[in-house]
């Protein structure tokens, strides 16, 4: 009798329909096994669905340029001030040694991101400063594609400078960058904001910015830092803003948002402020499977591709993650901070052979592609 009304839900979702809020809430309060199993099984077969049994992932490198930042996030293990003994700030040259030795590793992708260093300027101007690491990693690597610069990095670029968005956005695409992360984003959700990163954009912001990225023909990926103290409305809250969001963008760019990753919360490193709130060290693997599961559900009709993070579930969490809705595994890092700064213990490299072994174990195809989805033969 408890599944007769979640089966209702989930036969709707499986004949194409999509999930109200208040529906998805529903779900993902259930704590009942036999509910929990089916909500499982729903999403893996609208996975299957809507695409297919193959698993794809992408050979590509993190550079987190500075770990230099005048913010003071609850959650962040990784930023420093400037005149910390750990703070760094990497050269343009060692940059490029970087992206040479990724490219060497077959990347097809660089994932840039840093700290916001108020220092990071060329003659006073922030967008220089960016631009010019663009300009010296295609000038040598034309072919790679740099999946670049945050919604918040945008923000701190236009406010330095006291530009647009559209301009910072515009010139950095004209520079060569591809496609935007969709981090900053942690909670979608501003009573959430205001005590885990209150110096950080709002909601209407991040929105914006990512809206602004679609409409110039940049895609974005979209992601949910979930399991610290938001609530399941709120993290539902999140996935409608994100679905919305979608919707609205494909009406002129038919990439808009790629993909959506699931980032559960690391507390093991974390700053104390926080740790007092959540006292975990590590995600709870059967809370972020489930959010895993509804987000497949929920999102899934307008962000076909959703991924695990296997650096903070570990590979064991992240392939169980491909039976809960997801159809890629990410990429191969090469070198991770941010989490692994937090706590986080799925390690900081992973090689294209292991990410292929855990995806064949399911029995499922393991496939190379690129950070926009285009299969590499």
């Amino acid at each position: 009798m408890i599944l007769n009304p979640i089966e209702t839900l989930l036969d709707r979702t499986l004949s194409g329909q999509d999930l109200s809020t208040d529906d998805a809430l529903l779900l993902l309060q259930q704590t009942d096994p036999r509910a929990i199993e089916a909500i499982r099984e729903t999403s893996d077969r609208l996975r299957e669905k809507q695409v297919g049994n193959t698993v794809t992932y992408v050979i590509n490198r993190n550079i987190n340029f500075t770990n230099i930042c005048e913010q003071h996030c609850s959650f962040c293990a990784f930023r420093r001030d400037a005149n910390a003994p750990e703070s760094y700030w990497l050269t343009l040259e060692t940059i490029l040694q970087k992206t040479a030795d990724a490219v060497e590793r077959g990347a097809t992708e660089i994932c840039m991101q840093g700290g916001l260093n108020p220092e990071a300027k060329i003659d006073g101007k922030s967008l220089k400063y960016y631009l010019k690491i663009v300009q010296t990693i295609k000038s040598h690597y034309p072919q790679i594609h740099l999946h670049a610069f945050s919604p918040q990095e945008i923000q701190f670029i236009a406010r330095q400078d006291q530009i647009s968005y559209e301009t910072v956005i515009s010139s950095l695409k004209e520079a060569g960058v591809g496609s935007m992360p969709g981090t900053a984003a942690e909670v979608l959700d501003d009573c959430v904001r205001a005590i885990i990163c209150p110096e950080k954009i709002n909601t209407q912001t991040w929105l914006e910015i990512i809206s602004t990225a679609h409409r110039l023909g940049m895609p974005t990926t979209s992601t949910l830092l979930s399991g610290h103290i938001e609530t399941p409305q709120q993290q539902i809250t999140h996935l409608n803003h994100l679905r919305t969001l979608q919707q609205n963008s494909l009406e002129f760019n038919p990439s808009a948002i790629t993909e959506f990753i699931l980032l559960p919360f690391v507390g093991q490193d974390a700053p104390p402020i926080i740790r007092h709130r959540v006292k975990r060290d590590q995600p709870i693997l059967s809370d972020a499977l489930l959010l895993t599961a509804i987000a497949r559900i929920f999102l899934g009709n307008w962000i076909i591709n959703h991924q695990p993070s296997w650096v903070k579930l570990g590979l064991k969490g992240a392939t169980q993650a491909l039976n809960w809705g997801c159809n890629d595994i990410g990429g191969t890092l090469m070198e991770e901070h941010i989490s692994t700064m937090a706590g986080a213990q799925g390690g900081t490299c992973m090689e294209v052979e292991t990410l292929e072994q855990a995806i064949s174990s399911l029995g499922r195809y393991p496939q190379q592609r690129d950070t926009v989805y285009n299969n590499i033969y």
